[in-house]
């Protein structure tokens, strides 16, 4: 839990500009981490994928970025990060996928 503080306490006013309250970035951190995304994303730093920084800062500024991103987390991807594809996670309701890409939409560049 305190690995995830220190991220949670810095990214909270990256959230106040995207629209995203202190509530809604703490249960979109826990979503993450309840679905796996952390054992292949960090907050700052690759892992097996991008780390969510590294999204945010490609998607950052593009007209459907959420949209593209909710699509990718839903249905998985391949080839956009290299050669390890990511997995879908089909079983996540649209709304939860929204937070969750408006989330990653809302973590600063490092």
């Amino acid at each position: 839990m305190k690995k995830f503080l220190i991220p949670l306490l810095l990214l909270s006013g990256a959230c106040h500009a995207t629209g995203l309250s202190a509530a809604d970035q703490a249960a979109a951190m826990a979503m993450a981490k309840d679905n796996g995304c952390f054992s292949c994303h960090a907050m700052n730093e690759k892992v097996v994928g991008p780390s969510f920084s590294a999204i945010a800062e490609r998607y950052r500024g593009e007209a459907g970025a959420a949209a593209s991103l909710v699509q990718a987390i839903q249905n998985g991807s391949k080839g956009k990060w290299g050669r390890i594809p990511m997995p879908p996670h089909s079983s996540i309701g649209q709304a939860d996928l929204a937070k969750l890409a408006n989330w990653v939409l809302s973590v600063p560049k490092q």
